[in-house]
């Protein structure tokens, strides 16, 4: 079993997870084909992620930085919107493991640290386009030994457009 330590990113750590989030902008860009968004910019760099400051001033929102043996492998974002109206704990803003680290579980293994780490009800919303990100979802979530109550609905509003799976962690005994 790998072990992912999950750790709140501090103040100073910030423009490493706006460093991460480059990669992970480029990752997803594909999704974007066909629409203004995810366009470079002159300087050959991304827009910077929008949200990325409230992550330290918001107390709803959670920047995590995921590492592997103490090698940084990714992070995860969380805050408490609900996609499909009703309330929850937590919903996995963003996810991301650098490709190096894809495969072999290092995604389901940081999923189900900070699934665990997070008790309580969730939400994973996945873009319409990303169908293996919604694979990748649907398997780590229904794998974690303490989910219950997994539901899928689907949205196509102006706010969100793609499928939302709605779950709880209960806490470790």
């Amino acid at each position: 079993m790998t072990t992912i330590d999950v750790t709140p990113a501090r103040p100073d750590e910030k423009p490493v997870l706006a460093n991460l989030m480059q990669l992970y902008i480029h990752d997803f860009s594909e999704h974007w084909a066909g629409m203004a968004n995810g366009e470079l910019q002159n300087d050959g760099r991304f827009p910077a992620y929008p949200h990325l400051d409230a992550y330290w001033s918001d107390p709803a929102r959670i920047p995590l930085l995921l590492r592997r043996e103490g090698v940084l492998i990714g992070f995860a974002l969380l805050n408490d919107h609900a996609h499909g109206g009703v309330a929850v704990d937590r919903n996995m803003a963003e996810f991301f493991i650098v490709r190096k680290h894809r495969r072999g579980g290092m995604g389901t293994a940081a999923a189900h640290a900070v699934f665990s780490r997070y008790p309580g009800s969730w939400e994973a919303a996945v873009a319409r386009r990303n169908l293996a990100a919604l694979a990748f979802w649907r398997k780590a979530i229904a794998s974690h030994p303490h989910v219950r109550d997994i539901e899928e609905i689907d949205i196509s509003t102006k706010e969100w457009n793609g499928p939302v799976i709605r779950f709880r962690i209960l806490p470790l005994a």
